[in-house]
Parts: structure tokens; sequence; C-alpha cells
């Protein structure tokens, strides 16, 4: 037998030899360091879904805002009117930016909304519903500080004398009172213009055109009424070409672009739905001058024919029409050698998309004041957008007649100007009446010390009164034009800088066009019916049904 006392130490040999063990173990390696791209990668997805939160987050917050508008402050009887009329680019541009608070604001307006124009060429074929570029104005109106009144009427004259309006409720729907006066302490007329047809016989008739949603409603009603016409039974061949033949008149924005939306219709949709009139639906603009798109570059304007070209879409420029039948229009060609010929050209659809005049709201006021006696196109205004011959009568947009083209953008860089500036009258009405009560408080002081303070006051007054009067004549700021031409195709011209310009062109440009159409849309709400009324067509295609 072994001693007890070998017996008793083993148990502190072993944990002696354990101790060695464990000392003996490496330290585990720290962890890899990531990589580069790795650490990047990393970055970026974070930063997106942070991006995301905060995005859907601003999202949720605009859409509360909007449909939860604050309690407003009551009219003042002590404030001057303001009343402006229309509910165009530059009346919406001036409410959006101007101080209600410092006027009793009147709208007067036949309809109420405001019509993101630039995209009513989309409504005629489907492509965007009309509800979704169409801004109800009392939203607008119901997130001011203070309450503005709102009248649907159509203004019928103005009396530049007398200060006040006269407006004619012309809505289905009548009451006791349909047609009453309101004063003005100053006025705005931002009505825009009207179609024009030259004077060529047949053309209000015959013609489509497309200024309002009600034009486009009708022109989407009459592109289905030509197609189901033409496929109807026994219908004869020279007949369905004719109701096939859709002629378009302008060679501008708008005629481009919804020539350029029909050929799309046609080529992603009603060719699937309608197979049998593939050989006979045709697209044709016409255009007076040399060239269609004369405001864009020699490029673009090479580009855009090409395009029409390769979609199929006749360009009929030096082309001027001088009559329009029910079934035909008759124009003047003017060939390469300098002779000219009629010619007849049938179609089914017409859409008139050129030329404005005055309205009649308009043309009655020229014919009150005497330095208007000269001008055909519109109000002419200074270089403060002050009508010539009145005092406290502004004009904005189409019904203007200033140096610049009448354009969307024109409008709403004029708009913004007259919110300054009647921003800064009422700012330049307060401090006088400041500086009139320091006065009087300096005449009727009796401390030197008093006296040198509200003197001193004075002064300070005094130099921010001179900064504000300091307004400077409205000037325009061109950014740059963009068009649809089609087939996911855009023409871009744009300003940036110092007279620097950059011209664009194709899909890329299509994206941009978008992105930038989506930006101007007035609000989130509308934003986003244009961005789901895209997606609704790539997906399903745009509807082919006659409503």
């Amino acid at each position: 037998m072994r001693p007890a006392p070998r017996l008793a130490a083993l148990p502190l040999a072993l944990r002696a030899v354990s101790r060695r063990a464990y000392a003996t173990v490496p330290p585990p390696p720290p962890p890899a360091k990531k990589g580069g791209f790795r650490r990047v990668g990393t970055f970026l997805w974070r930063a997106t879904y942070s991006s995301v939160i905060v995005g859907v987050g601003l999202l949720a917050y605009n859409i509360y805002d909007g449909r939860h508008p604050v309690d407003q402050l009551p009219p003042d009887p002590s404030k001057k009117t303001l009343v402006i009329l229309g509910s165009g680019w530059g009346a919406v541009s001036l409410l959006k930016k101007l101080d209600t608070e410092n006027y009793n604001v009147a709208v007067v307006s036949p309809r109420n909304f405001f019509l993101f124009t630039p995209l009513l060429p989309s409504c005629t074929t489907g492509t965007i519903e009309h509800r979704s570029i169409m801004e109800p104005l009392r939203h607008i109106l119901r997130h001011k500080k203070a309450s503005v009144a709102f009248y649907e009427a159509e203004c019928t004259d103005i009396d530049p004398v007398k200060r006040t309006i006269t407006m004619r409720d012309n809505s289905e729907v009548k009451g006791d009172i349909a047609e009453t006066s309101l004063p003005f302490d100053y006025l705005v007329i931002g009505v825009g213009a009207q179609n024009t047809t030259f004077g060529i016989p047949g053309v209000e008739e015959n013609a489509c055109f497309l200024k309002e949603i009600q034009d486009a409603q009708k022109i989407r009603t009459r592109i289905m009424d030509c197609i189901e016409t033409a496929t109807f039974k026994d219908q004869s061949p020279e007949e369905r070409k004719r109701l096939l033949h859709m002629v378009v008149v302008g060679g501008g924005p708008t005629g481009v672009e919804f020539a350029g939306e029909l050929q799309d219709f046609f080529e992603e949709d009603l060719r699937k739905w309608v197979p049998e009139i593939e050989t006979d639906f045709h697209v044709s603009l016409v255009e007076a001058l040399p060239n269609v798109l004369p405001m864009f570059s020699k490029e673009l304007i090479s580009y855009t024919e090409k395009t029409f070209k390769d979609e199929k879409i006749d360009i009929h420029t030096k082309t001027m029409v001088k009559k329009v039948t029910d079934k035909s229009i008759f124009a003047e060609v003017v060939k390469p050698d300098g002779s000219k010929e009629m010619i007849e050209m049938p179609y089914g659809l017409l859409v008139w998309a050129t030329g404005n005049m005055p309205r009649n709201v308009v043309r009655n006021l020229m014919k009150k004041i005497p330095e208007q006696a000269n001008s055909r196109r519109g109000l002419e205004v200074n270089e403060y957008l002050v009508v010539k011959g009145t005092e406290g009568i502004w004009a904005v947009g189409d019904c203007s007649v200033t140096k610049y083209a009448p354009t969307a953008q024109v409008a709403t860089q004029e708009g913004a100007y007259l919110a300054r500036l009647f921003n800064t009258m009422a700012k330049t009405q307060s401090l006088e009446e400041e500086v009139e009560y320091l006065e009087q408080l300096a005449n009727g002081a009796t401390a030197p010390e008093d006296k040198k303070t509200v003197t001193s006051e004075i002064e300070v007054k005094a130099k921010a009164l001179r900064r504000t009067k300091r307004l400077m004549p409205f000037q325009y700021t061109h950014q740059g034009s963009l068009a649809y031409i089609g087939s996911d195709r855009a023409i871009a011209d744009l300003t940036f800088g110092e007279g620097n310009n950059m011209s664009s062109s194709g899909q890329m440009t299509y994206l941009f066009w978008r992105s930038a159409y989506v930006s101007m849309v007035f609000s989130t709400r509308n934003k986003l019916l244009v961005i789901m009324d895209w997606l609704k067509v790539k997906m399903f295609g745009r509807d082919v049904s006659r409503e």
C-alpha cells in the first residue's frame, strides 16, 4: 500500500498541471478588420435606411399638416383690400408667398382649382388622370395665416376709376344674386388668355383646344370615338383613314408633347387592343414656321424631328391653315423653291394648340385706359408690372405684355415678385407709421435724455425704411425649357450661371423631365397622385374606354 501523504498531494499536482496547460494556450486572435469596400457598403446601407425613415417621417408630417390646417386670423377692416383675379400660375405663385395678414385678400376665379398645365397633354390619353394635376384652391388659401375670401365667379368688368370689379356666377346652380360688385384698393389681374383662331373660318366650330381640363376630356373622348367609328361594320377604307388621321396644329411645346403622347398611346396600348387600326392610325403635326419648337436650340430641333420621323409622326412645316371644315383642313404650303400650293388634309381629330388672345374683361379694360390704346396682345405693364395708365392695378401672366415670352415660368416669377412687392409695401407702411409716432413723441419730450433716445430710435427706423424701399424692377431669370417628344424621350435646354447653356436629349433627359415636373407640382398629394398614375400605366397600360 502507498503512503497516505501521496494520495493527499495528488489533487495539488493535477491543479498545477492544469494551470500550466491553460497558460500555454494562445489568446484568441483579434477580430479581422473590415475591408474598405465592406465599410463603404455598410455606411451606404445605413445611410439608405436612415434616409428612408426620415423621408417617410417627412411625408407623414406633410400629409398630416396638409389635412389639419390651423385657425386663421379674421379680416381686419382697417387694412386695405387686395383683389386677385384668376387661379393660374401668376395668381397662385403670388398667393403662395403673400403675407395675407397684411391685407384683406379676395380671390375671384371661374374655377376653384389650380391646373398644372405642363402635364395637361398627358391627360388626353389617360397617362395621367385629370384630378392628379388639379390642386384645390381652397387647400392653398386655408393654409395662409389670415383668412382669404374666395368667389367662384367670372370677372366681367373692371372699373379703374371707381376701383370696383363686377363678377358673375356662371355655375349651373345659382342663388338669388348671380352678379355683384367688389371694391378694391389694390388689384392683380392674372386671368390668362384665351385661344385665338386668327380669324380662320371653321376653327372655332370644328377644332379641339388644349387649355383647360374640359379640353383634355373632350379630346380623350374624341380619340376613342374616332377609333370606334372607324371600326364600325362596313366602314369604307377612305373613311377609316380619315377618322384615324389625328392632326395637331401648332409646333410649340403643347402641340409637340400632345403628338408624342398620342403616338405613345397608339404604340403601347391601342394597337394591342384594337389591332385592326394598326395600318391606318396616323398622327400629323402642322406648323406655319420653318421648324417646330423655335425656342429650343437647332440641335434639339433636329433631334425632335428625327425622333418624330422614327415614330412615324409626319411634320408639315411652312404650312399655314387657311380653312377648316368638319372633315378636312385646307392649308397653304410653301415649297422649297418658294412657290405655294393649297392642300387638303382629311382628319378625324383636329387639335388646335397655337395662339393666344386677350380675354373679354381685359379687352374691355384696355378700352377704358388711353395708354393701352395701341396694345393688341394684352395689358402693357411697366418694369414693376403696374398696368400703364393706372394706379394700384398690376397684371401678371398671359394677360400682360412684357418683353418676355408668355410662359408658365415667367408668370410664376412675376407672381413671386408681386408677393415680395406687397410684403414690402406693408412693411414700409408699418415703418412709416412707427416713425410718425416716434416723431410725435420726440416733439412732446421735455427731458433731453428722453428726446435723445427717441431721436436715436427714429434714425434706426428711418434706416430700415430706406432699405425696404429699395425694391428693384422685375427681372426674369430663364431656367431652361423642357419638352416631351414621345417614346420615353425628352429634350431639355437648360440655363445656369451667367449665360451658360446645356442641351440634353434622350431617355435620361426623359427621367429628368419627369422628376422636374413632379418637383414643380405644388402639393404632396398631387406629387403622389402623378407618380402613382405613371406606375399604373407602366403596370396596366392606359384605359381604352370611351369616357
